[in-house]
């Protein structure tokens, strides 16, 4: 690579020499034609076209649907590295799952003043009427999706922690299905993880949370606001895969007692719903009742026990960002372990020395909103005009509580194939674990974001971010 960098290139660490996950494909691209892995690349483009792999974007005159760029260039990582991962999601996803629990009955981490109760007491996404409520099983985060940055060779932190409806997993699989469908000789030489297991391992991990007395027939549904959702492709895409039910909110309704879908033979019980609904949508006669998109008491039917909801609503406290910035505390809280993945730094705005620190320092920070998600609402310091900065002040000092402020990392970066060659782009990482009271299944790779435009560090698709595949070696 010509294009010299400070940060750490994950395929060649800090040299010319492909660092030991990629020297096999190193000696495989070396050989190759770069015109014709550009015209490769352009093919892949096509099939995604084809396939309708697309996303919307919202807020824009045209909303039109878009191709998330793909870079054929995969992401490579060890098994020993990712055996390292492994462990600190699972210890993670258990500590978030604790603290759902805790928060909702005996509140055991803010009577021992480890996490603040006006953090929990103040926060929208903290939902009143799930305490007491026991969902199925314990399990509040059956999906969790962990979003990691790297900035060396044996550093990686957690950005944060995505306990609602993550998405993204879609993309994870096609990527890994386009792959193999172009270079089919590539991997018969590299030994790579699976992935294509997991609608089957969400479908098992869904199953096993069934709710204490199912109908016969132990129905699961994926429940979806509709066409013009940002993520239809992905609700449809794994209804689909896992050979079930793809329902709206006007498919269903309350049927003895029972959520029951709409069908050919009249209404079926459902006993497990995979909801991609938010939860001020999801039942307009508990919460927003103007909602055209969820279940007219479906959450009655919920605390009733007669359905399990994945995931369980209220777990957005837990990804909420001034609760991230806790999270090593939560962790040791619920384990009696020390975090084995460490937090990026972070400045809670609401409180008065952190925000005159951000304040003074705001051109070299980067700022989210605590509800933020998708990239919106943030600020990159360093890469904003003195007119951004000058606007956000304003934000930031009207409505301190509602801000996070971190430090620029140097995120790593990973190749990008170019009509020049290889260019380094920043890379994040969102791996998915799925949880159950049989255990945590993680799939052996995640969803690889990556910044396409040179030096950016937004990675996510509404800002022009693309993906790659991910690969987990079977052996270092």
């Amino acid at each position: 690579m010509t294009d010299k960098t400070r940060y750490f290139d994950e395929m060649y660490g800090n040299g010319d020499a492909a660092r030991p996950p990629y020297a096999q494909y190193a000696d495989w691209f070396g050989r190759e034609n770069t015109k014709d892995l550009i015209k490769e690349a352009r093919e892949a483009e096509e099939f995604f076209r084809r396939t309708g792999i697309t996303f919307n974007v919202y807020g824009e005159a045209d909303a039109e649907e878009r191709l998330i760029p793909f870079d054929i260039i995969p992401r490579i990582i060890s098994a020993k590295e990712w055996s390292r991962l492994v462990k600190g999601i699972e210890q993670r996803v258990r500590a978030i799952n604790a603290f759902l629990h805790d928060i909702y009955h005996r509140q055991e981490i803010l009577r021992a003043g480890r996490v603040p109760v006006e953090l929990i007491a103040r926060n929208e996404a903290f939902l009143p009427m799930m305490v007491g409520v026991q969902p199925p099983g314990g399990i509040y985060t059956h999906i969790v999706g962990i979003d990691m940055v790297r900035t060396g060779e044996d550093e990686f932190f957690v950005l944060e922690d995505n306990a609602r409806t993550p998405s993204g997993v879609s993309y994870m699989l096609e990527n890994r299905e386009t792959m193999l469908q172009m270079f089919p000789e590539l991997f018969s030489k590299v030994k790579v993880r699976r992935v294509s297991d997991y609608p089957s391992s969400l479908l098992n991990s869904l199953a096993n949370c069934m709710p204490p007395d199912p109908s016969p027939d132990q129905t699961v549904a994926v429940l979806t606001p509709g066409i013009h959702n940002s993520a239809y492709f992905e609700h449809a895409f794994l209804a689909d895969h896992m050979g079930v039910e793809l329902v709206e909110g006007t498919d269903l309704k309350i049927v003895d007692g029972r959520i029951a879908m709409r069908t050919t033979r009249g209404y079926k019980p459902i006993d497990v719903v995979y909801r991609r609904v938010d939860d001020d949508f999801l039942d307009p006669l508990n919460f927003n009742p103007e909602s055209m998109l969820g279940v007219p008491g479906i959450f009655d039917v919920y605390r009733a026990g007669r359905i399990t909801i994945a995931n369980a609503p209220g777990t957005g406290i837990a990804d909420d960002k001034a609760i991230y910035s806790y999270m090593p505390d939560i962790v040791e809280f619920y384990t009696g372990e020390k975090a084995i993945l460490q937090n990026v730094p972070t400045w809670r705005c609401s409180e008065p020395d952190a925000l005159a620190y951000v304040l003074d320092n705001l051109a070299d920070l980067v700022v989210k909103e605590v509800h933020g998600s998708g990239g919106y609402g943030m600020l990159v310091g360093p890469a904003a005009s003195k007119k951004e900065l000058a606007a956000f002040r304003k934000k930031l000092e009207a409505k301190p509580a509602g801000y996070i402020a971190q430090p620029t990392l140097a995120l790593s970066t990973v190749p990008i194939l170019t009509k020049a060659g290889l260019a380094p782009r920043h890379v994040d990482l969102r791996p998915f674990a799925l949880f159950s009271p049989q255990g945590i299944d993680i799939t052996p790779g995640g969803l690889t974001r990556v910044a396409m435009k040179k030096g950016s560090l937004v990675v996510n698709s509404s800002q022009g971010g693309g993906t790659k595949d991910t690969w987990v070696l079977e052996d270092d």
